[in-house]
């Protein structure tokens, strides 16, 4: 029964020296002197905030992108035991002893450094030699700016973690064994796949590009294996399925989960609160929600509510009217109705309540039971301090002549009688016969006798003039058709009134029965609001002196300075080695005339090279140079404030360009063994010659040693460069 015990047990394994030396100096490369500076770098005064906001557990919207690499980067904070407090205000301020600086800089470092051997393996899986794997590791490994943006809280070297991770994932599944499908090898990488794609794009949108290129070839595969004689169709069936879910349905889940545990860290209300609908704010804890907790739920007649407008940009505003009424003649020349104004104004105030009124009965109360209102219901809407009907007419709006003018009622006993009937549209409605309630319904209100619809007009940047106190527009929108935003309100505050007499009205306060909002609003309605303001808010874009074009970057003509001593001349910037960014630039060129000329040849019926080399070719420039390129030219349709670190990632796949074309030279160029010999030896000088550039921009890469004016000057290799001088 103990026989197995007599024989010793015995594991082998097989290490790659080569890989394990490389690792070992990408971590020195990228762990050393961590913590130098104690100051903020760059961008860190911009991802810090959101480190401490995930802390303390705030909410907070970044149009920059999804949320994943702003959690690793809190992960790091979270580990180190940061507590949030911190003011990140300026680029150079020192960290407090709170801080944790070497744990918020060690998952972009440790990420970074990772991304040595994974460009190893990624030229082994192309098939190439593993001399080609050591060049391209070591490339990636002495690359100056890689070393520098990823030494700091910053997001692009997890980024291109990811991506390398995505691509060498998918190599390792595609060159498996054919006899291995749907082995748990074959899921493995497969899945990783898919896993490693949503992470990166989960990191930031840039990761998308490099996904969709993954896609194409993973659908390029998949169309050769249709043409795969020996495989039923029951077997094509599974290998589309088994695709499908591990790089469509699997990353969607995981973007999905990215959001999820965002906005459950997330919870308590904070400053970005109000550019979210109201359903939303309330789900918070504090906030609106303090304000919205107890609230009745249904909208019935007689309540008094406050009616906010759900498009909220640039700002947030709610329906209001004041005792002032719009001039007899706007500056134009055009008249008006002379009645009482109605704006959207920006913030809460007390002329933002309204009464709901039933058109057949006089009283503003609530009547016991409450008789709720439902989709397609008329009302009246009375102001609740000056008690006049909301009303249009067939009068042209102050700033938009072609809309109607939107006012509260004055009689001045002449030919205008009141227009102030409205019908309630529930357009997020389940059913007909829906109720309007608090914070959930999104309303339209369209007046019966000329079926305008409310709507605000202010967003367009332009506000009333000094007579509307510089106030939103509020028009009625004749022929609408659809529901634009802009055209949707949702009751914010809420209370059912109890008083006929407009002085106890006003001061009237009721708290009903507890009804907690945030149980309404599910998961996936607070994720498509989110991921709606992450794609279409945008902040003001404005010429930074660091920002540069797409154009710029192919020939490194901009650099950033990212930090500086307070009082030595010791710097940050980010330099790429000028040695690699000139070689991969003619990498490219090269590649892209060597395939013309073989194509042109081949349709000569003239093969310069072996069909297995030829295929070879197509595939390694396919992800190398097809990767550079969906990384880089989407930034010349962006219209956005563009820095050199958006380069970063096409440059990771141009530099694993080199060694392939150097590689191809040299097996099937030089001919002759003094050719390859010459070859080999240019190759060495030339290699020398990136280590003598990562040698001399080192000191402005690490921040150290501090160099002396002289010696600054001598690094403006470019006169575009800008290398700060103190002043003596």
């Amino acid at each position: 029964m103990l026989s197995f015990l007599k024989q010793p047990i015995v594991v082998t394994a097989e290490i790659n020296l080569n890989l394990v030396a490389l690792t070992l100096l990408a971590l020195l490369s990228r762990l050393w002197g961590l913590s130098y500076p104690r100051a903020v770098v760059f961008d860190e005064v911009y991802y810090g905030q959101f480190v401490s906001l995930y802390m303390k557990r705030i909410f907070f919207v970044d149009d920059s992108g999804p949320p994943l690499g702003h959690m690793l980067l809190a992960l790091g904070g979270y580990l180190g035991g940061f507590d949030g407090n911190f003011l990140w205000n300026r680029i150079g301020a020192e960290y407090t002893m709170n801080v944790p600086v070497w744990s918020l800089r060690l998952l972009p470092a440790l990420a970074g450094a990772l991304c040595v051997p994974l460009a190893y393996q990624i030229l082994v899986e192309m098939h190439f030699s593993h001399c080609a794997a050591l060049g391209a590791a070591l490339l990636i490994l002495l690359e100056n700016s890689l070393i520098t943006q990823s030494r700091f809280m910053l997001l692009e070297s997890i980024l291109i973690f990811f991506i390398l991770l995505a691509v060498l994932s998918y190599l390792k599944f595609y060159n498996l064994p054919r006899n291995s499908s749907f082995s748990g090898s074959w899921w493995f990488w497969l899945l990783l796949t898919g896993a490693a794609c949503s992470c990166a794009v989960g990191v930031k949108y840039m990761g998308l590009f490099t996904y969709l290129l993954l896609l194409a070839l993973a659908g390029l595969h998949f169309w050769h294996l249709i043409g795969d004689q020996s495989l039923s169709n029951v077997s094509l069936i599974w290998h589309f399925l088994g695709r499908g879910l591990a790089l469509l349905l699997i990353p969607l889940a995981m973007y999905l989960s990215f959001f999820y545990l965002h906005l459950t860290l997330l919870y308590r209300s904070g400053p970005h609160d109000q550019i979210m609908s109201s359903a939303f704010q309330a789900s918070l804890e504090g906030g609106l929600a303090r304000i919205t907790q107890g609230q009745p739920l249904e909208v019935a007649y007689g309540s008094q509510i406050t009616l906010r407008n759900v498009l909220g940009k640039p700002m947030q505003c709610w329906l209001h009217s004041h005792t002032s009424t719009y001039p007899i003649r706007y500056e134009n020349g055009r008249g008006s109705s002379h009645q009482q104004q109605v704006t959207c104004y920006p913030f809460k105030d007390v002329n933002n309540w309204w009464i709901v009124k039933d058109p057949g009965m006089q009283q503003l109360v609530v009547s016991n039971p409450p008789r709720p209102v439902r989709h397609g219901h008329i009302v009246q809407l009375v102001h609740g301090i000056t008690t006049r009907y909301l009303n249009t007419h067939d009068v042209a709006a102050p700033l938009s002549p072609h809309s109607q003018e939107v006012s509260c009622y004055i009689d001045y006993n002449i030919s205008m009688p009141a227009q102030n009937l409205w019908r309630v549209e529930i357009v997020n409605r389940e059913s007909d016969s829906e109720v309007w309630k608090t914070i959930l319904s999104e309303v339209r209100f369209v007046h019966l006798n000329t079926s305008a619809v409310l709507k605000a007009r202010g967003f367009s940047g332009a506000s009333l003039p000094e007579w509307g106190y510089r106030q939103l527009e509020v028009v009625g929108e004749k022929l609408s058709k659809g529901y634009h935003q802009s055209m949707l309100w949702n009751v914010e505050e809420h209370r059912y009134g109890k008083s006929q007499e407009q002085k106890e009205r006003e001061v009237e306060l009721h708290s009903p029965t507890q009804m907690d909002i945030s149980k309404n609003l599910s998961f996936m309605a607070k994720f498509t609001e989110l991921q709606w303001k992450i794609l279409t808010l945008k902040n003001e874009d404005t010429e930074h002196k660091y920002s540069s074009s797409a154009l710029d970057w192919i020939t490194m003509d901009t650099n950033i300075a990212y930090w500086l001593h307070p009082t030595s001349a010791a710097q940050i910037h980010l330099l790429g080695n000028v040695v690699t960014w000139t070689s991969a630039n003619l990498a490219a060129l090269l590649y892209t005339c060597l395939s013309l000329w073989y194509l042109v040849r081949r349709r000569r019926q003239i093969y310069d090279i072996p069909e297995d080399a030829w295929q070879l070719w197509l595939s390694a420039g396919g992800i190398s140079l097809g990767g550079w390129a969906v990384n880089y030219l989407p930034f010349f349709l962006m219209e956005k404030t563009l820095f050199l670190y958006h380069y970063l990632p096409a440059l990771t796949f141009q530099i694993l360009l080199i060694p392939i074309v150097l590689q191809h030279l040299s097996d099937h160029l030089c001919r002759s063994l003094l050719l390859k010999s010459m070859f080999s030896g240019l190759t060495i000088a030339w290699f020398s010659s990136v280590y003598f550039a990562y040698c001399t921009f080192s000191p402005v890469s690490y921040g150290w040693p501090s160099l002396s004016a002289g010696e600054l000057k001598g690094l403006r290799w470019r006169d575009s460069w800008n290398i700060l001088l103190r002043r003596q």
